[in-house]
């Protein structure tokens, strides 16, 4: 059953950021992840969470993308992200009714 990271994310050092950007996304992929949702528009419906850039990734299991966010791969990365970013993140078990 598929795995999500859902992220709310508040650029706060574009320079850094794009950085980063650049070096997640063979990271992502090695631990079986792809992108659904990756910034772009977002239309306000109703409430008032403080959404800034969303991005939603899709890994094969939730333990996968539990293991992408704890990997070693990604600690270097994760620190550039925490340094140029507010970040809201959870993780999400899809859901087969």
């Amino acid at each position: 059953m598929p795995g999500y990271l859902i992220a709310n994310l508040e650029v706060t050092d574009p320079a850094k950021f794009e950085e980063y950007r650049q070096k997640v996304v063979p990271v992502i992929e090695k631990f079986g992840g792809r992108y659904l949702v990756r910034g772009g528009e977002l239309r306000r419906l109703e409430g008032n969470l403080p959404l800034s850039r969303l991005v939603i990734l899709e890994f094969p299991t939730l333990d996968a993308a539990q293991k992408f966010y704890d990997s070693a791969e990604y600690a270097p990365l994760l620190k550039l992200r925490l340094d140029s970013t507010r970040s809201d993140l959870v993780l999400a078990q899809a859901y087969w009714g």
